[in-house]
Parts: structure tokens; sequence; C-alpha cells
């Protein structure tokens, strides 16, 4: 329960920071550069290697990649048919198609269902949320980038992405049996912890909640995609044509109902995909979601 309270903590004093005069302008993208290149890169190896890869638990980690790819093919036609600007639709596309399944979708996960609940968690968001992240959406954003890229750029940027390349590195150790040597251990543990509050403390700094903003409706198509139709998608296809129940069903459906995802954002930001409305999403999301969660909590039992 204490790591759900600290979610909203560590968001308003992101908010809050705003108000002091002074304060360095270029923090977030300092913030946000520590999560790319330090925090993500140390998860992978914390976790990757040592996660067992059950055929079983493949379906509930298809959530993430249904979540991202109908985002993309809903809110890129949506883009086309409407005329959005590039920089709109790769917004959304990847603000809404990825969820918070890490550092808020695990804690609510555990608070709801139990320790058990968490190693099924774990693997969508590793095996889901975590390539999409690392790869998948950072193709999304070259390519809706106003900054034209060609495709050997793209592959270049993607294969030295960090996260990637350290994700490609913990599943070689996973599939040979190697595992991070034990004196890693502490570091890695520390970097992981710091995770939520610099995350969410960079969102904050990046949130401008206004009444016209609020009334954005780009906000609300969103996360109205990704707090109200994706969760209600993945249930009944799960449910009816998959056949699924129990706690993988549950925690399959809480997880792609979680808010957007807090790095989906920075890569959004960081490459010039409308940053106002990717912070929007997340600083109006996450708040939010703990209302429609509760609401598919309900639906589930």
């Amino acid at each position: 329960m204490t790591q759900i309270l600290l979610i909203p903590a560590f968001l308003l004093l992101g908010i809050l920071l705003q108000k002091i005069k002074n304060l360095p302008t270029t923090l977030p993208k300092l913030l946000n550069n520590y999560l790319i290149f330090i925090v993500l890169p140390a998860l992978a190896l914390k976790y990757l290697p040592i996660i067992e890869l059950q055929l079983e638990l493949v379906l509930p980690i298809t959530s993430a990649w249904i979540t991202f790819g109908l985002s993309w093919l809903i809110f890129g036609s949506l883009g086309k048919f409407f005329h959005w600007r590039n920089s709109l639709t790769g917004c959304l596309i990847i603000t809404a198609g990825l969820s918070n399944t890490s550092f808020v979708g695990i804690p609510i996960v555990r608070a709801l269902y139990g320790d058990e609940a968490v190693k099924i968690a774990l693997l969508i968001d590793q095996g889901g949320s975590f390539i999409l992240v690392s790869s998948i959406a950072v193709i999304v954003a070259s390519i809706y980038s106003e900054e034209k890229k060609r495709k050997r750029d793209i592959t270049k940027k993607i294969v030295t992405f960090p996260p990637f390349i350290f994700f490609i590195l913990a599943i070689t150790m996973n599939l040979t049996n190697i595992t991070p040597p034990e004196f890693l251990s502490i570091p890695l543990d520390i970097i992981a912890l710091s995770l939520t509050p610099v995350a969410l403390t960079s969102v904050g700094l990046q949130v401008k909640v206004s009444l016209p903003a609020i009334k954005n409706p780009y906000l609300w198509t969103g996360l109205g995609y990704k707090l109200l139709f994706i969760p209600f998608f993945v249930l009944i296809l799960f449910k009816y044509l998959f056949q699924l129940d129990g706690l993988v069903l549950q925690v399959s459906v809480i997880e792609s109902a979680m808010a957007p995802m807090i790095t989906g954002s920075i890569i959004a930001i960081s490459h010039g995909l409308e940053p106002k409305l990717a912070s929007l999403l997340v600083g109006v999301g996450i708040p939010l979601s703990f209302v429609t969660i509760a609401g598919w909590y309900w639906v589930l039992a």
C-alpha cells in the first residue's frame, strides 16, 4: 500500500517543484536521460536474466502487444482521416498504447491479488511493455517525428538505444543461464528503487494542468482508449475467445487498464511528439486510473 501512496506523492512533488524560482529548466531532461540511460538498463539486468519463461503465460504477455498494436492501428487511421499533425498521431499511439505495467501496475496488482499475481504482472511488463518501449515505440517515434529520418537512421537509433541493448543482453543471459555478478545486486536494487520517484517527479515537472488543457479533446481521446476501451477489449477477447479465467485473466485485464506508461511519454517528449499532451496524458491518467481500475476490479470480481 505504501508503494501505491508514493505514486501520487511524487507526481505532486514534481508539480510543486515548478513553483520554485530559478529551478534549472534542463532538470526534466536530465531526469529523463537518467531513466533512459541508467534505470531502464538496470531493470533489464535485474529482472530479465532470472525470469522463468513459461509457455502458458505467453497469452497474458500478448495483452501489452495487443494494446500497442490497436493503438497504432486506431490512432494511425484517425490521424490520416482527420489530417492530424504527425506529432499528435505519434504522441497518441505511443502514450495511449503503452500501459504503466511496472511501477504503477505491479504495486496495484500486488495490493489487489497478492504476490502470486506479481509473477504474471512482471512477465507482462518485461515480455510486453518493456520490449515495446525499448524498440517498437522508438520506431514509431522516429516515423512520426517532425525530424524525418532514413530507415538506416531509425535502425541505428534502436540498436544503439541503451534499454534495447541491455534487453538483448539480459535475454541472452536468461537463455544461457547466466546471472548478473553478485556485486551488482545492491547497485541494481538501489537504481531500481529510484525509478518511481524520479520518473513521477519528472512527469510532474512537465505537467501543466489548466482548464484549457483539461478540455483538450485529444487528452480524453487517449485516456478513453487507455482506461476504458482497451481493458474492455482484452476482457472480451481473453474471456470469451481464449477462455481464460482466474488470476491470469484478472491480471491481464487490470494491467491493460493501467494509466499510460511514464517511459512511453518520455520517449514521445524526447522526440518532440506533443510534449505537453504526453505529460498531461500521464499526469491526469495516473490519478484517474485509480478510479477506473477500481471499476474493472469490481467487474472482474
